[in-house]
């Protein structure tokens, strides 16, 4: 019996500290969505883009086509899965769409309709 008591304890102690794991780093985020500077013109089908240095997509003088690639996966030098396109904040309390207005359809659960009998 102590060693099924022992057990839980520990259980719970992990499952405590990942809940306060997951509540700082939601804590610590920051509003700016994740962003790296890439190459247009060096995109390769296996690997993606190529990642350049910041200043080719803060000057006006650069002599690559360069541009801010959002939420991709880096891999070494190069990343994708990303966009070109820089992602909305969502509001608060909208579910996580942007605008505010969800689509709610029937289903399981839903409340709506009638149950057989």
């Amino acid at each position: 019996m102590a060693d099924a008591r022992r057990q839980l304890r520990s259980g719970t102690v992990v499952l405590g500290g990942m809940g306060l794991l997951a509540a700082a780093l939601t804590a610590c985020s920051s509003d700016d969505p994740d962003k790296r500077c890439v190459d247009r013109d060096s995109y390769n089908l296996t690997k993606g883009y190529k990642v350049v240095a910041d200043k080719n997509c803060t000057t006006t003088k650069s002599s690559a086509d360069s541009a801010w690639y959002y939420e991709g996966e880096k891999r070494g030098n190069w990343v994708d899965g990303g966009s070109f396109t820089k992602p909305r904040k969502a509001s608060s309390g909208s579910g996580g769409t942007s605008g505010g207005h969800g689509v709610s359809r029937g289903g399981f659960g839903s409340g709506k309709g009638s149950s057989g009998g």
